[in-house]
C-alpha cells in the first residue's frame, strides 16, 4: 500500500465522508493564459485525468481543459434515471449509416471525470490475442505494441481504482488487489445457469473497493453506479486522480469548450488550445499538447483544426481522422424467476465470463463476446419491455413484475471498418462549430456475433431456472477515431499515443484503440495513458524533447 500511496495519493486526499475535498480546488494552482505550460490536455476523463495526474506528479506545469462541470458528488448526483441525464453528452451531434448508433447515455459524458464518472464500475484487461487479431485471425489489426508492455500499467492502475475480483482465468491469468464482492441474486442466478452449461464465470472485477480504501467508504450496495456514486466507492477519474493531479500543482478549467488546436506554420508544432468559457474565446498557450476528448469530440477537434498545413484537418494527411470508429454489441438478455431476484441490489457489473472470447475455429465468426450481470434500473427495463412490443396494460403488468428478473450482457467485438467513421456536418453548434457526424453500419460478423451471445445467453438463464427470456440489442463504449499504427499511412498515432504529423501532439483516449476486444475499455485507456505519460517524464528527464524520445 505504501508503494501505491507514493504515487497516487488520491483516496488519501479526499475526506472522510461523502463529497469532494472543495480546498484542493479553492486552492487550486491557475496558469495565465500568455504563459507557455508544458502541456494543455483536453478532456478530464480516463486518458485525460490519468496523463494529467502522472505529469503534475512529475513536476509538469499542466493545465486540463473540461467541457463540464466540476462536479460535487453529493450535491450534483442522484439515485434516480431521470434525474442524471445532465452526466451524459447531450450537445448536438448527427448519426447515420446503415446502423446508426444512439449516442447518450452509455457510451459518452461530460464533466470532470468524464465517462466513468456514470461507467458500471467493470474493468477488466484486454486480452494478449487483442493486440494481434490481424496476424492470429485474419481481422481487424495489429497493435503497434504488445499486450506485455501494459502489464505493468494495468496492476498499477487496477491498484488506484482500486478493482476487486476473484482470480482471472482468461487471457494473461492473474488476481485483483481486492477480494470479490458478495454476490447478488442476479449474480447468483448467472453463476448457477452457467455451471449448468459446463460454462466458467467468475466474481468481478468491478473498480469498486471491497472494504474502505484510504478515506473512500465501502460500497453500499444501492444500485445506482451509472447515476454517479454518491459515496465515492465507485472508482472514476474524479476521485482516483484529480485529487493528486490538484496537490501536485495541475489546473483544470471546467465549462471549457476546446474549438481548436493552434498551430505554427514554421515550426510545424501544435502551440496551445482556443476554447470558450464563459462566452468568451481564450487561447492556452503550451508546449506540448493532448487531446483525449474521446472517439467523437477528438476527431471532431482535429478536424475542426484545419490551417494551410492541414487543410482536411490536423494530422488527417492520409484520411485516418475519424475513421475505424467502433462500438461493441451489446445485447442485454432477461429471464423471470418465480423468486423474486432484485437485481438492482449490487453493483450492475458483477459476475462475468469471457469463456467466448476468443476466435473459435468452429463457430462462423471471428473474435468473440463476453457476458456479465447488468441489472438495468426501472426506466431501463420499461425500455426492454416496450421493445418486446408491451404497451399499456401489459407494461404495467411486466413493471410491477421487476422484482423477479435477472438481466445478462454482452459485449461483441465488433470489426474496425473504415467507413465507420465521425466527419463534420453542415450544422454547427452554440459556438458556431461543425458538430460530429457519425457514420456506422455493421458486417455480417458483426450480426452473427450479436446472435451467438444472445442464444448463450439464452442458454445461461433457462439453465438456471427462467420461465420466460426477452432480448433487446443494444450497443456501447465507443473506440477508435484516432488510432495508434506503425506507421502514419494506417493511423493517427504511433505506439507512444504521439501524432504523426505533429510531434508535440499526443491523443490519449479511446479513439486511439486500433481494435476493442470484449472488455470494457475504461482501463485500458488508464494503462495507455499512464504508459504514455512515463515515456514522456522519461524524455523529459534526457534533457531532450518528450516527442523525440522512445521507450
Amino acid at each position: 500500500m505504501s508503494t501505491l500511496r507514493s504515487r497516487n495519493e488520491s483516496a488519501w486526499l479526499l475526506p472522510a465522508g461523502p463529497g469532494s475535498n472543495l480546498l484542493l480546488r479553492e486552492d487550486m494552482r491557475r496558469f495565465r493564459h500568455e504563459e507557455e505550460v508544458d502541456i494543455v490536455i483536453v478532456g478530464c476523463g480516463a486518458g485525460g485525468a490519468t496523463l494529467l495526474q502522472r505529469l503534475s506528479r512529475a513536476g509538469w506545469r499542466a493545465v486540463a481543459l473540461e467541457a463540464g462541470p466540476f462536479w460535487e458528488p453529493e450535491q450534483d448526483w442522484v439515485s434516480d434515471e431521470a434525474g442524471s441525464h445532465h452526466l451524459y453528452w447531450t450537445e448536438p451531434r448527427v448519426i447515420t449509416g446503415k446502423d446508426p448508433v444512439p449516442l447518450g447515455s452509455n457510451n459518452s459524458g461530460r464533466g470532470v471525470g468524464g465517462s466513468m464518472v456514470h461507467f458500471a464500475g467493470y474493468t477488466p484487461r484486454f486480452h494478449p490475442s487483442d493486440f494481434r487479431t490481424w496476424s492470429e485471425d485474419g481481422v481487424g489489426a495489429d497493435w503497434p505494441l504488445e499486450y506485455a508492455e501494459l502489464r505493468e500499467f494495468y496492476e498499477d492502475i487496477e491498484g488506484e481504482l482500486p478493482v476487486a475480483g476473484e482470480h482471472w482465468p482468461w487471457g494473461d491469468p492473474h488476481s485483483y488487489p481486492h477480494r470479490p464482492h458478495p454476490v447478488s441474486g442476479n449474480g447468483e442466478l448467472f453463476l448457477r445457469g452457467a455451471n449448468a452449461c459446463g460454462i466458467t464465470a467468475r466474481v468481478g472485477p468491478v473498480a469498486i473497493a471491497n472494504g474502505r480504501f484510504g478515506n473512500r467508504p465501502h460500497c453500499i450496495y444501492r444500485g445506482f453506479c451509472l447515476q454517479g456514486c454518491k459515496v465515492n466507492a465507485k472508482a472514476s477519474p474524479l476521485i482516483t486522480h484529480v485529487p493528486d493531479a490538484l496537490a501536485h500543482g495541475a489546473e483544470i478549467r471546467a465549462d471549457s469548450m476546446a474549438t481548436r488546436v493552434g498551430f505554427d506554420e514554421h515550426t510545424g508544432l501544435a502551440t496551445g488550445v482556443e476554447y470558450v468559457h464563459g462566452g468568451l474565446r481564450r487561447f492556452q498557450r503550451a508546449r506540448m499538447v493532448a487531446v483525449a476528448g474521446y472517439s467523437i469530440e477528438t476527431p471532431r477537434l482535429l478536424l475542426n483544426s484545419t490551417s494551410p498545413r492541414f487543410p482536411d484537418g490536423m494530422c488527417n494527411d492520409f484520411d485516418q481522422v475519424g475513421r475505424y470508429l467502433m462500438v461493441q454489441g451489446a445485447p442485454q438478455t432477461a429471464g423471470r424467476f418465480q423468486a423474486e431476484v432484485r437485481m438492482w441490489k449490487a453493483p450492475p457489473p458483477e459476475v462475468s465470463t469471457e469463456e467466448f472470447y476468443e476466435t473459435d475455429p468452429g463457430k462462423p465468426y471471428k473474435r468473440g463476446f463476453s457476458i456479465q450481470t447488468v441489472s438495468p434500473l426501472p426506466i431501463t427495463w420499461a425500455e426492454h419491455v416496450a421493445a418486446q412490443g408491451h404497451w399499456g396494460p401489459a407494461l404495467r403488468r411486466h413493471m410491477s413484475d421487476y422484482p423477479h428478473w435477472a438481466c445478462l450482457g454482452a459485449l461483441c467485438e465488433f470489426l474496425p471498418l473504415a467507413g465507420n467513421r465521425v466527419t463534420l456536418a453542415e450544422e454547427t453548434d452554440r459556438n458556431g462549430i461543425p458538430v460530429a457526424c457519425f457514420t456506422y453500419s455493421q458486417c455480417d460478423n458483426d450480426r452473427r456475433l450479436m446472435s451467438a451471445a444472445q442464444k448463450v445467453m439464452e442458454q445461461i438463464l433457462t439453465a438456471a431456472g427462467a420461465e420466460e427470456v426477452i432480448t433487446i440489442n443494444r450497443y456501447a463504449h465507443l473506440v477508435g477515431g484516432a488510432r495508434m499504427a506503425a506507421g502514419e499511412r494506417d493511423g493517427v498515432v504511433d505506439r507512444n499515443l504521439r501524432s504523426f504529423a505533429v510531434p508535440n501532439l499526443l491523443v490519449t483516449d479511446g479513439s486511439v484503440l486500433p481494435t476493442q476486444g470484449s472488455a470494457n475499455p475504461a482501463l485500458t485507456i488508464m494503462a495507455l495513458a499512464a504508459r504514455a505519460a512515463r515515456v514522456l517524464i522519461r524524455g523529459a528527464r534526457k534533457g531532450a524533447p518528450a516527442s523525440e524520445k522512445e521507450d
